[in-house]
């Protein structure tokens, strides 16, 4: 639905151009860059200080290339910009590629997005650029499905952008003003370049004071207006968020969740002390030699499952940020997710049925997988091109590297108190202050006062490593069933795993070893007939409440978490960590409300009220 007109991109699904004829770049600074005073606006931002746009239609992305290199040219170095966008049909790699190449002077911007482009799911996606300063958050979804799952007053500009109104009126309907006025700050202004006098009238039916302004090039007037209409129409108003970002935080637990948590901290200039009580980061649960990005859903698509997309684009994303493929620490080998046992291939055949976008899964026949693999396999299933391993204990290090990050190894943290002016974590002979914690200790989060009436389980996984032969070493994907096989790295492959619930030991038992082989030769004989012997394995302890939804927000005033991701840890951790910033220092959340709702633990303390 995306050609070429006269040299422009064209949707041929609305009959219209993307941007202007005269110059896209320059219709974008005209109409939406100075059309929300956002040079004047951006340059008023204090330390800490956050602005947030809102778009409605992404299109090319070039309004958010320009929102973040105005921003980079103007706002003081310790702000941040979120910039919120949504899109019902977002164009191709190529077609973007395409597209963006107009625009030579915002190459480098546009370079990171095509990076960030091809990790794209369907529904939020979440991407960091200019090092956290600025980030974006996409909805691939419907603009009027989009825009309630803002929280209210968030958004200090508007860019009304989607096709005209006379061939896409959806995206102007009663409804999205509607929603664009719940989600606009007090005083929060807009620009769109259409002057239609329905717009207007709905726009002001919404709330908004609108006026009509000279456009761009051959559009003789535009519309620009504010929320707050006893104030002047065009006033530029302050962000929404004055200085909320804590100088300090604590991060209790130096595995995956509290090394993305503190990530997601520092990069938005907080100064956080990671605290761990072994010797070193990832002795627990997130020590595994290798690990595999399994994302796993249903075609249902509950909260659950939309969390798990969500956080397997935004991990591919991380990945690339902190540790790109190198082949010894991560490789983008693919992952197949055979359709056995019976269960299985209902679930993979339902989700077949449906559509998506091929960087996300394909469906794929025997063969076919068989050739992706590298070795014969009895079934068909789903292909994830971008799946991989990774090395989870490297990649906490990456994340712990980041200059506003003190780490402390070795302190066991017995007690969590508030003070007044933060929270102190102590041990034995030692103790640390600061504005802000968080607690990311797996199921002993148990032992602190705070956490001792959660429901978390402990729940043992053991894995198997085992000599490659050269018959096992043409396997070139990790495969998974029942149980997984990852390619050989240093003549081992990485196979798993056990689950055995409130078993919190760590040590490594031949029964499970054999629960493991026997799980590769049920669904994958061949490959289970070329593997060598065990050569040596390891357990770890990870963490689950009933639901197996992750506990991530808000426990107390000052106090969050991010606990039991049970076996999606290494998917579902760095988006966890960008909420638990995100409401820390108050700025756009990169999940939708309702999902945010899904993951709170405040849901544990309504459950109970409820069986009260």
């Amino acid at each position: 639905m995306f050609s070429w007109k006269d040299g422009q991109p064209f949707s041929e699904r609305y009959g219209d151009v993307y941007f202007s004829t005269d110059s896209g770049l320059e219709e974008t600074r005209h109409v939406f860059l100075r059309g929300n005073d956002l040079a004047p606006r951006f340059a008023a931002l204090q330390r800490g200080e956050n602005f947030c746009i809102g778009e409605t239609g992404f299109g090319t992305g070039l309004n958010f290339l320009c929102a973040w290199q105005l921003f980079e040219q103007t706002a003081p170095a310790d702000a941040s910009l979120d910039f919120f966008s949504s899109e019902k049909f977002p164009l191709g790699d190529d077609e973007l590629r395409a597209a963006l190449a107009l625009w030579p002077e915002l190459a480098a911007q546009a370079d990171e997005l095509l990076a960030r482009w091809q990790r794209r799911v369907p529904g939020w996606n979440r991407w960091s650029f200019a090092h956290g300063r600025v980030r974006l958050t996409l909805a691939i979804a419907d603009v009027a499905e989009a825009l309630p799952q803002l929280p209210a007053g968030c958004v200090d500009a508007w860019f009304l952008d989607g096709f005209s109104p006379a061939k896409n009126p959806e995206m102007w309907s009663d409804d999205v003003l509607a929603g664009l006025a719940r989600a606009a700050w007090p005083g929060a202004t807009l620009a769109t370049y259409t002057s239609a006098g329905w717009v207007r009238r709905g726009l002001q039916q919404a709330g908004f004071a609108v006026q009509r302004v000279p456009g761009f090039g051959r559009k003789r007037e535009m519309v620009r207006g504010q929320f707050n209409p006893a104030a002047p129409v065009g006033a530029a108003s302050a962000a929404n968020i004055t200085s909320k970002i804590p100088g300090s935080a604590l991060v209790l637990g130096g595995g995956l969740a509290g090394c993305a948590a503190a990530y997601a901290l520092a990069q938005r200039g907080v100064q956080v002390t990671l605290l761990e009580r072994a010797p070193q980061l990832a002795d627990a649960a997130s020590g595994n030699p290798r690990g595999i990005l399994h994302a796993r859903f249903a075609a249902g698509m509950n909260a659950l499952h939309r969390l798990v997309l969500a956080a397997y684009g935004h991990a591919l994303g991380l990945l690339d940020e902190v540790m790109p493929v190198d082949g010894r620490n991560r490789a983008e080998c693919g992952l197949l997710q055979l359709a056995t046992p019976e269960a299985e291939a209902k679930r993979i055949a339902r989700l077949a049925a449906q559509e998506w976008p091929p960087q996300v899964l394909q469906a794929v026949d025997a063969q076919q997988a068989a050739q992706l693999a590298g070795l014969a396999l009895a079934h068909g299933g789903l292909w994830f091109p971008a799946g991989g391993w990774v090395v989870p204990p490297q990649l906490c290090a990456r994340l712990a590297e980041h200059p506003n990050i003190r780490l402390r190894l070795g302190c066991e943290v017995t007690a969590l108190e508030q003070t007044g002016g933060g929270w102190r974590a102590s041990g034995v002979d030692w103790n640390c202050e600061a504005e802000q914690a968080v607690v990311c200790c797996s199921y002993q989060a148990k032992n602190l006062a705070q956490f001792a009436d959660f429901p978390l389980q402990p729940v043992r996984g053991q894995i198997s490593e085992l000599a490659a032969t050269p018959q096992s070493a043409a396997l070139q994907a990790v495969v998974c069933a029942e149980g997984y096989c990852a390619p050989a790295v240093g003549g081992r492959h990485v196979a798993g795993a056990t689950t055995v619930f409130d078993d919190a030991g760590t040590d490594v038992r031949p029964a499970e070893h054999q629960q493991n082989l026997a799980q590769l030769a049920a669904h994958m004989p061949a490959l289970s007939q070329a593997l060598g012997p065990v050569l040596a394995g390891r357990a770890g302890v990870r963490c689950s409440v009933p639901g197996a939804m992750p506990l991530v927000g808000a426990v107390a005033p000052g106090l969050y978490c991010s606990l039991a991701h049970g076996t999606r840890g290494l998917l579902t951790a760095g988006l966890a960590g960008e909420v638990i910033a995100a409401a820390l220092c108050g700025t756009l959340p990169p999940l939708p409300q309702d999902i945010l709702e899904a993951l709170s633990p405040q849901r544990l303390r309504r459950k109970a009220r409820d069986k009260e």
